[in-house]
């Protein structure tokens, strides 16, 4: 081809057609039809403008990643991470049926918990695999920050698919000694969010009072979201040295900082705000003892309006939609009441006594509600123990509280061994219908009796012939929670039962499928405990820079 065709010209071709504007013929070789010079054309044209570019000035070089002295893993876990971050999720066979096999995916986050028990950092070469899949799962973010530590921070400054972790309350800030004020000073005003959070955790953990001081330097100039997630994280350690902070946070500008500045201040018994809270219930629920010694009963009186006042200390003059503006207001005073306030208010009885009291004119789901989310707020295990009720009670007819969203949170505030007793009573009871948000708040892995308690439910629905699919939400918090140790005594349950009369068609062979594959996850999540627990771990480890 000979002669020099303008790039204009090739595109102006190109958009019309060549059956409206032909290119000219000296960019045609004899015999070549339109839309063939074109392209021949252009493909000539690309190279030369290609070629004709001046390269950009080169980029600054980031700084080079920071040191982290933790040590890797063993060679082995290393191996079972990289299968588990590979997304090899357990096949699924014809009609929906899941197979034996284990379920890598739901083992990922057990890995990086065991992992960062351990202390580990995570292998340099799997950064990237784990920023990826924190991208994908909030689940998994605070697990993988803590386990990429400072360097997983570095490497997501340069993708920004991975600016969550700029965000949210890293674990891999890389931070300065909590007594180096000046270094402290610097990075509080200068560093990413997520590592001023960081920050104010660990200069608190070491002085409370140094930690609001650092936190009034730049509080007026802060954004609401950012000043809510500061006070937010007052949580750990709140005590009643926060109280004037919270008592001058009640006045802020931002709605959403204010209700946590009085939800914070209500969990503080001696607070100013739970004596005013405490005052305004006081002349809203009473006890009436015309009815004699036994025949005493609680009367509520709500309030007939929410005054300025009210709404200083964090009571929402709007109530939800359907909920009566009467209602509404009780329940934010009573739940923001000391719960000690009771038992004198209503005659020196116990919490036990107190829930079984008769309540008039039908407030007795709104009052043991409210005290509900008290005693979730106040961490009162007493209360909580009083409002759950015997596991056996039916949830219907309880003490005080009826609906097992509210259970699940009164169990979160007791021990651990006292949680799971109750919650394995309760499935002794009632089954497991209702068991699966109650399962969500015990600890893992399961203690003997609650998964004892689960696994004989299990055995119970098995042998009743109903389909296991039914069950596949406990199912599968049994294949994350149980002990691994259980594997062999479950073994058993691995064989296809006998269809009795009544069953469900074919359920026998799914349920055997599927105690297999608890069986066989139990197995790999002891194989993948083991190997994170390796007596070579310093050695196979290598080392702690790359």
């Amino acid at each position: 081809m000979t002669g020099t065709t303008p790039w204009e010209e090739l595109v102006t071709s190109a958009l019309l057609g060549t059956d409206r504007r032909t290119p000219p013929a000296d960019i045609r070789a004899p015999g070549q039809d339109a839309p063939l010079a074109l392209l021949d054309a252009a493909a000539l044209h690309t190279l030369r403008r290609r070629a004709g570019l001046l390269p950009a000035r080169a980029a600054a070089r980031p700084e080079p990643a920071p040191h982290d002295d933790r040590r890797e893993p063993p060679a082995p876990a290393r191996r079972r991470l990289t299968q588990l971050l590979a997304d090899r999720t357990a096949p699924v066979g014809s009609g929906g049926r899941r197979g034996t096999a284990p379920d890598l995916t739901e083992l990922l986050p057990q890995w990086l918990t065991a992992a960062n028990d351990h202390g580990y950092r995570a292998p340099a070469a799997a950064l990237p695999a784990l920023l990826d899949a924190a991208h994908v799962r909030n689940d998994l973010r605070p697990r993988v920050l803590a386990f990429a530590g400072p360097r997983g921070l570095w490497l997501a400054r340069l993708n920004p698919d991975w600016k969550f972790a700029l965000r949210g309350g890293s674990g891999g800030a890389v931070l300065p000694d909590a007594w180096d004020t000046e270094a402290v000073r610097e990075l509080w005003e200068r560093g990413l969010f997520a590592e001023r959070v960081a920050l104010l955790a660990a200069v608190r953990a070491r002085d409370a009072n140094a930690a609001r001081a650092l936190l009034a330097t730049t509080w007026p100039t802060e954004r609401a979201e950012d000043r809510l997630m500061f006070l937010d994280s007052l949580r750990a350690g709140l005590s009643d040295l926060d109280e004037p902070f919270l008592e001058e946070s009640l006045s802020d500008r931002s709605r959403n900082v204010r209700a946590t500045a009085a939800e914070l201040l209500s969990a503080l018994p001696n607070s100013a705000l739970a004596g005013r809270m405490a005052a305004r219930a006081a002349t809203c629920v009473s006890l009436d003892r015309t009815g004699g010694p036994t025949g005493a009963t609680v009367v509520v009186e709500a309030p007939h309006e929410c005054d300025a006042d009210m709404q200083r200390d964090g009571v929402s003059p709007t109530p939800p939609t359907g909920r009566g503006e009467r209602s509404w207001w009780l329940g934010q005073l009573v739940e923001a009441t000391p719960l000690s306030v009771w038992p004198d208010r209503l005659g020196g009885r116990t919490p036990e006594e107190i829930v079984t009291l008769p309540v008039l004119d039908g407030w007795t789901d709104e009052l043991h509600a409210a005290w509900c989310r008290a005693a979730v707020r106040q961490r009162d295990a007493h209360w909580a123990h009083a409002l759950l009720g015997p596991p056996a009670a039916s949830p219907a007819t309880g003490p005080g509280a009826s609906s097992l969203a509210e259970r699940a949170k009164l169990l979160a505030t007791l021990p651990t061994a006292e949680r799971a007793d109750w919650v394995a009573g309760f499935i002794a009871a009632h089954g497991l219908s209702e068991a699966f948000q109650l399962l969500g708040v015990c600890a893992v892995p399961w203690s003997e009796p609650l998964g004892r308690a689960v696994v004989d439910a299990l055995d119970i629905a098995r042998d009743g012939g109903s389909y296991p699919w039914s069950f596949s939400g406990v199912m599968g918090l049994a294949e994350r929670c149980l002990n691994p140790a259980e594997a062999s005594r479950l073994e058993i349950l691995t064989a296809t039962p006998d269809e009795s009369e009544g069953s469900s068609p074919g359920a026998g062979g799914y349920w055997s499928e599927a105690f297999q594959r608890l069986v066989s996850t139990l197995r790999l999540r002891a194989a993948m405990l083991s190997e994170l627990a390796g007596e070579d771990a310093a050695g196979a480890s290598g080392p702690a820079g790359d």
